[in-house]
């Protein structure tokens, strides 16, 4: 179901979509009023939902679609604006598994190619198995084939997209005052101005410091740095310790900011004083540079598939049998702990 005010948007995806092998849209919507009386009839897998619309907006319609229909899948898909990156981060709290930056306007749509690519790309990743076009996700994967690091970690890499919000969340809060002990760097995929706005987020949650870090600023305990939108964070090496590292350069696996990047340069710039959680997201950044992590002697631990929106990013590290755990996204946060405080969960 494709729920915007704009019949020229609703036109074009829905023509985008019936394109596509393996999606059928079953319905469209001009606003959440109309959306919320028609889910019981078409009874949709997926709802993409606009933020701003009149009579019912996405932020009053969200809730009461999910109620309607358990199990509903709704993806936000709002223009980039401070204020629909606010509301997109309170849609995700409550209960919309992604969000999707559209073009400002329908003119901009008709030629939005990278809006288009990107939307299909998130549909296949949360339509999973119903999607013709998408290979089922193998029920086992390799044993780890690494071993429990000695030291104890003095650095903590997180790195998540679809779904990636509320996970990293409740990871930080699963560290308790370990989060006080360890910088945090976090690569979540999310456009510029959402990065902004999720570090302000977290940082009125957990009363931290939280921040788009400068390029060459320090590394200090207590602090989550978050990779801007577009940006790559990666590190390097100062005569006073590590310090983040900005660039501009291409994409890595598809991605800008890339967890492959940060991942390779704390392999080299910290070896095994860090410790690395790759969390929910479609695709597989985050392979490489976990393998670079583990030769350096670090830990990798991933989310399972039974917790995880997508996955894509933390399966493909698992099947490589590099992951040291495999955990429930609820046992992350105290695994991490332990490392980090050298005692056990």
């Amino acid at each position: 179901m494709i729920v915007d005010d704009s019949v020229v948007i609703r036109g074009l995806m829905a023509r985008w979509l019936k394109e596509v092998d393996g999606f059928d849209v079953v319905t469209t919507a001009a606003n959440g009023r109309i959306a919320l009386d028609s889910i019981n009839r078409y009874e949709p897998d997926i709802v993409l939902l606009d933020l701003e619309m009149p009579e019912m907006d996405g932020v009053e319609a969200l809730p009461l679609l999910l109620k309607r229909r358990p199990g509903l899948k709704v993806i936000v898909v709002s223009t980039l604006t401070r204020r629909n990156a606010e509301i997109s981060l309170k849609c995700l709290s409550l209960g919309a598994v992604d969000y999707l930056a559209k073009p400002d306007s329908s003119r901009q749509m008709t030629t939005a190619e990278d809006f288009r690519r990107d939307l299909v790309e998130r549909l296949r990743a949360h339509a999973g198995a119903r999607a013709r076009t998408v290979r089922p996700v193998a029920t086992s994967v390799p044993r780890p084939a690494v071993r429990p690091v000695a030291s104890r970690p003095q650095y903590l890499l997180i790195g998540a997209s679809t779904g990636g919000p509320r996970a990293i969340e409740q990871v930080l809060m699963g560290l308790g005052p370990a989060l006080l002990k360890v910088p945090v760097l976090i690569v979540q995929h999310m456009p510029p101005m959402f990065t902004a706005v999720f570090a302000e987020h977290l940082r009125a949650q957990f009363r931290v410091r939280a921040c788009e870090p400068e390029d060459g600023a320090p590394l200090s305990p207590g602090t989550v740095f978050i990779a801007p939108g577009g940006r790559h964070m990666g590190l390097a090496a100062s005569p006073a310790g590590p310090v983040i590292r900005l660039d501009d350069s291409p994409p890595v696996s598809f991605c800008r900011p890339a967890v492959d990047v940060l991942f390779r340069d704390a392999a080299a710039v910290l070896g095994n004083s860090a410790i690395a959680a790759v969390l929910t997201g479609m695709g597989s950044d985050g392979t490489q540079g976990a393998r670079y992590l583990v030769q350096a002697g670090a830990a990798v631990i991933v989310q399972d598939e039974a917790t995880s929106t997508v996955w894509g990013m933390p399966g493909s590290i698992a099947k490589a049998g590099i992951a040291q755990d495999i955990l429930p996204l609820d046992m992350i946060g105290p695994a991490l702990k332990g490392h980090i405080t050298g005692s056990p969960a």
